[in-house]
Formats: C-alpha cells, structure tokens, sequence
C-alpha cells in the first residue's frame, strides 16, 4: 500500500518557513523564489486538510496545528539530514550510535577514554549529546543513554557502571592547614546543585549533624558549574572525585575533606530491550563495561 507521505520538497519548505515564520527567508535559504515556496506549502496543506499558516498584518503565522506539526518534521528531516551524512561519510559501511550522557561525567569521564574505544571500533562514530533527566527512547533518536540515577526506565535495559561517590571541595586556600571539620565546612557557602536539592543534607545528616541552612547557597545545575564556582571562590562544592581529578592534580581544586560519602545515585548505561542485540550497541556496551569495570577496581569502588 502506498504511504501517506507528503513530498519532501513540500515538507523541506514548510520546515524552513515555519522556522523563520517567513516566506521570503525559507525562499532565501532554500534557493528558491517566494512563489516556490508558498506553492510547496500550499501543496502540503492541500494534501493535509489543514491550514499550516495564517495572514497576518505582520506576514504569515503558523496556526497551533502548524506548530505542532512544524515540530515534529523539524525532528524527522534532522534525523535523515544526520543519517544520510553518516551513509556518506562512512561510505556504506561501520556506522553510528547516538548517546544520551548527562554532561560532566561525559566530558570528565567517558571522553577521555573515548581514543581507546576508536581502537576497538574504529568504524563506529558515537555522537554524544546532553541529556541530565530520563526520557522516552521512542520520542528520540538515541541508541542509548548514559544515566546518573535509578535504572528502571520501562522497556530498557540497563549495564550498571559504578555508584557514586562524593567529596568535598574548594579553594586551595581553605585547606591550607589540613582537613576541615565538618563544623567549620558547615560555615563555609555551600554551593547547591539545582536538580539535587538534599545533597549537603545528606551529607551533613550522615555524619550526625542538624545545619539549618544545609539547602542554601547558589543553585547551579551541573557538576561542571560547581567545580568552576568552588576554584572562583564562591563556596564549597560536594562532587564525584573523577570530576575534579584535574583541578585536583593542577591545584585549582583541594579537597576540604577526607570522607568519602556515597551517594544514593549510580551511574548506568540504559539502552531500549528492542535494540540490545545491536551490533554497534554490543561492542560499545562491552567496552564501556570493561572500562568501568576497571575504574571500579582501581578506585574502590566494587
């Protein structure tokens, strides 16, 4: 049976004119004339049954279909745009996987590592882009996704990476004369990651101790912002040691502490069941287990 599929130019020239909400632009940009534009898009709504555009005194608006809809090609022609650049660059062989990462474990932990991965796959490009909350595999075009946090996402499987530790950390200055107790630490600014609220509390509430103000300071919402912060000078940060392994070593960092507290969260790979037999998926999976595997053995943390 023939699919309902409306002609790409239609959709390529609806997407562009939705974009700049502008026929002249899309025009522009497409290397078309405006009529050329307003045709394809009149071609499209004829073939929909829906109005995609309104007049206006300032031009054309999309209609609340049109936004919608103006979303969702947007997602499917970038998805053939970075398929078919993939087909090309590889010339029909090795291939890609998209990988959902929450930022700073990516740029700290997994990046470094990634020359070692190009030996073991050499024909396998991996893409990696920022996501730091769970999401439906369905809505996306991701292979996978490295997750800090429960693994029991429906319809997934997941490879568990390492638990997560934390440690205290600021300026070199404030740890001039040795660790600090925990009763100077809790006069210290506490700089407060945004989507984990309770982290200082729970450290302080491991150790005993009632701070009034244990959820206050600066709220930022990556890892990466806190490390920046503590070696400015605007407080004191509570993050996974692999983070900070370089400020660490080049003296931006100190740590204020010598407890390592674990956290509740842990750190999995997460892939949808439907694709765990895929090849690409397979040899990545496997490697990212063995290097976790011996981060975990190095570091203490089996």
């Amino acid at each position: 049976m023939r699919r309902k599929i409306p002609s790409t130019a239609s959709l390529a020239a609806f997407e562009s004119a939705a974009r700049h909400q502008s026929f002249t632009r899309a025009a522009a940009e497409l290397s078309l004339t405006q009529s050329a534009v307003c045709r394809q898009v009149a071609s499209l709504e004829s073939f929909l049954g829906v109005k995609l555009f309104r007049r206006s005194r300032r031009g054309v608006v999309l209609t609340e279909a049109g936004e919608r809809y103006g979303r969702q090609v947007r997602t499917r022609l970038d998805e053939v745009e970075r398929d078919t650049l993939d087909l090309m660059a590889h010339g029909g062989a090795g291939g890609a996987l998209e990988l959902a990462v929450v930022p700073t474990f990516a740029t700290r932990w997994l990046l470094p590592r990634m020359a070692g991965f190009r030996l073991v796959a050499p024909d396998l490009t991996v893409h990696l882009s920022s996501r730091t909350r769970p999401f439906l595999f369905d809505d996306t075009a991701f292979d996978a996704a490295v997750y800090a946090g429960p693994a029991g996402w429906p319809g997934t499987e997941s490879r568990f990476l390492m638990r997560e530790s934390l440690i205290v950390v600021g300026r070199p200055s404030l740890a001039a004369r040795g660790p600090l107790a925990p009763g100077k630490i809790a006069k210290l600014p506490l700089l407060q990651q945004s989507t984990r609220p309770t982290m200082w509390h729970q450290w302080f509430e491991a150790l005993g101790l009632q701070v009034t103000h244990d959820m206050a300071g600066p709220r930022m919402e990556l890892f990466s912002m806190l490390c920046e912060a503590a070696a400015d000078g605007l407080g004191i940060a509570l993050v996974p040691p692999f983070l900070v392994e370089h400020d660490l070593a080049q003296g931006r960092l100190a740590r204020l502490d010598d407890r390592d507290f674990r956290s509740d969260r842990s750190y999995y790979l997460i892939y949808p069941e439907s694709k765990a037999e895929s090849p690409g998926l397979s040899v990545f999976r496997d490697w990212l287990d063995e290097e976790a595997q011996s981060y975990r053995a190095a570091n203490g943390l089996e």
